[in-house]
């Protein structure tokens, strides 16, 4: 995100309900603005309207084997209408400049969770799906879903384990808000000397903060943090911002993961479940947690010689550039990245800074807009709509064919105080067929204001992505719209999508959106761009693989013994770059607190999909025939097919995972 990788397009997808604010005269669907003391108020009623309209249905006459199509229609009317509020409120927790917004809207969310969790515990609303015959697989599909939500809540156990289940869960989602607002709203600045910050251009300077001595003020968003540690000259420096930036979730965060996994672990307890991957895992594409290691250690197998070499061929090329015998030419946690893009650029002449010229950040958003309106046959439309922040952007989507309003995308592009610190979409608003519902996409991401790099550039192909699965979703019902999909396939339609800011055919026409000109993208420089990807995907992929690895081993069957900061530093000491002491990188790990846990495998799980779909288009990305083909059996479909067939649809055959392990080993 949350994709949220840490990679910026791995904390990136957060999954929510909608608000209902279709207005057919000038085809908008928009959300609800609050002000924060008017949130507690409509907070509960809002619940309090929900329990009357469940009510009514619970005590519904539904006789056995009774057709569900009717049923279900009810059921997702009324749950998408209480899921409204909560869409908005979820989403303000985490954009809206007021913090007394943000935190009434943090605690609206407790109460929707605890109500959610006593929802889905009634046995007598349980006992009414029971009774329900599915009539086509669509029907089937949602009631499995439905049946299964109250099976994962507990609705099976005693009334002794429901009530803890409640209170875990309860106090899970507290630890999650916790754990994240001491990342998203860390005040503090580190401090650097003008000789410190030698090596940055001036137009990274231009914007930043000075204090009465004259030193420059860093904080923690991405636009500051990132060319820094790919730039600035100064070791010492560079190993002082990355420290600050691990420990940003502070000591609190060490607390709260630690708790947060235990309470996971107990909650596997309830159900008789061997460990919480277990419990986790039963309703994913992977099924078990043995397939899912067996799956990382093939991949890790085929990385990790590949990230030496990528190691080695960095202190070669600092002990040739410095000049000094090789042994003292170290190659640090802090000084990758820096010597990373020292050698991309000697090596395949790319700047990753003066790639802001190529991509500027606006003339990227239209050339990104006007790619994936001649490859699904949609249109951007920009409307005047009052949002949380004056430089959000609203767009409905149309069907270039039909005309036809598809759904709504808002655009929330730069860095603020308060702000999530990622990129991320929020599936703001669920479509349904049955009652018109049209669904919104909300793209946030903190990129800076001049220009995008080529990684930047990916990242927003990647959300958009995201924003499309929800926007062209075409599903029956609002609870399958758009990404509601299993979490190990939610990843592979915008990882797919990368590849559209990455070949020729596309990219040389983000200059034909410049308003003032700006240098166009050639065959040699998209080879060279080539080259820059291809370069460290064993460091890449073994960071990934690590992740994933530490993220499985807090939620094994061990979790109890488990302290999250010594099992970091255990297993990344085993890796080319070891652990460096004083950093604490899970104290801002976010997936693992934010919807990803149990789950961080599901990055490249994905991207074995997506490399397999890219295969159907072949050497022509902007294939309209293929494009409208994945749109209908896959974007359209959200989750009311499972995904491995909606994959077999698309590709006509089962998945396969060559090209994905060609990727990661060097092969392509």
């Amino acid at each position: 995100m949350k994709s949220k990788s840490l990679k910026l397009s791995s904390l990136c997808l957060v999954m929510m309900g909608g608000y209902q604010g279709l207005a057919a005269e000038t085809q908008t669907q928009l959300l609800p603005l609050f002000k924060a003391t008017e949130i507690p108020a409509l907070c509960d009623a809002n619940l309090a309207s929900m329990q009357k309209d469940i009510l009514i249905f619970e005590n519904r006459k539904i006789k056995n084997k009774a057709k569900a199509g009717a049923y279900l229609a009810e059921w997702d009317e009324l749950h998408a209408k209480a899921r409204d509020f909560g869409a908005a409120v979820g989403l303000y927790s985490n954009v809206d400049p007021d913090p007394a917004l943000r935190q009434a809207a943090d605690d609206c969310e407790l109460k929707i969770s605890k109500y959610q969790t006593t929802l889905y515990q009634n046995p007598k609303l349980y006992a009414q799906f029971k009774k329900l015959k599915a009539s086509d697989p669509i029907d089937q599909k949602f009631l499995q879903d439905i049946l299964e939500q109250f099976e994962k809540t507990g609705v099976q156990l005693s009334t002794e384990k429901q009530k803890r289940l409640k209170d875990i869960i309860e106090e899970s989602t507290k630890l999650s808000q916790d754990f994240a607002k001491n990342v998203r709203d860390n005040p503090h600045k580190v401090e650097f000397t003008p000789a410190e910050m030698k090596g940055l251009p001036d137009s990274y300077m231009a914007g930043l903060k000075k204090n009465e001595k004259g030193n420059y003020l860093l904080g923690f968003d991405y636009p500051e943090y990132q060319p820094f540690m790919e730039l600035a000259e100064s070791d010492e420096a560079r190993k002082r911002y990355q420290t600050a930036y691990t420990r940003r979730g502070t000591e609190q965060n060490l607390q709260f993961m630690k708790k947060a996994i235990d309470l996971r672990y107990e909650m596997a307890q309830l159900f008789d479940k061997e460990s919480y991957a277990h419990s986790a895992l039963e309703f994913r594409m992977a099924k078990t947690p043995e397939a899912v290691n067996s799956f990382l250690e093939d991949v890790y197998s085929k990385v990790a010689p590949l990230e030496k070499q990528d190691v080695e061929e960095l202190r070669q090329f600092k002990a040739e550039t410095l000049k000094v015998p090789r042994e003292k030419a170290d190659i640090t946690r802090w000084n990758q990245g820096y010597w990373s893009e020292k050698l991309r650029q000697a090596k395949y002449k790319v700047d990753q800074e003066k790639l802001r010229d190529y991509f500027p950040t606006e003339a990227a958003q239209k050339w990104l807009f006007a790619v994936s309106s001649e490859l699904y046959g949609i249109d951007f439309r920009p409307m005047k709509v009052k949002a949380w922040h004056n430089e959000v952007e609203y767009y409905a989507v149309h069907d270039t064919a039909s005309g036809e309003f598809l759904g709504g995308l808002y655009v929330d592009k730069y860095p603020r105080e308060g702000k999530y610190g990622h990129a991320a979409v929020w599936g703001a608003y669920g479509g349904s067929t049955l009652n018109q519902r049209r669904p919104v996409s909300v793209l946030v991401t903190n990129f800076n204001r001049k220009g995008l790099n080529s990684n930047e550039l990916e990242t927003f192909v990647h959300e958009m992505g995201h924003a499309l699965h929800g926007i062209l979703s075409k599903t029956r019902y609002s609870e399958q719209s758009g990404t509601s999909v299993e979490r190990d396939l939610v990843e592979a339609p915008s990882q797919m999508y990368e590849e559209w800011a990455r070949r020729l055919e596309t990219l040389s026409k983000v200059a034909d959106y410049c308003e003032q000109a700006c240098p166009r993208v050639d065959a040699a420089m998209t080879e060279r761009l080539k080259d820059v990807k291809n370069y460290g995907r064993g460091l890449h992929y073994a960071r990934q693989t690590l992740y994933a690895q530490y993220d499985m081993a807090l939620h094994s069957k061990d979790a109890l013994k488990t302290d999250p900061l010594k099992l970091w530093q255990e297993m990344e000491s085993k890796t080319a770059l070891g652990y460096v002491p004083s950093q604490q990188f899970p104290g801002q790990f976010g997936h693992v607190m934010g919807g990803y846990q149990a789950g961080y495998y599901s990055y490249m799980w994905s991207e074995v999909i997506a490399l397999d779909m890219l295969s159907a288009f072949g050497d022509q990305l902007m294939d309209k025939k293929v494009g409208a083909h994945y749109r209908n059996t896959v974007l359209a479909q959200g989750g009311q097919k499972h995904g491995e067939q909606m994959v077999k649809d698309f590709l006509g055959r089962d998945p396969d995972s060559k090209a994905f392990f060609n990727e990661i080993s060097g092969k392509n």
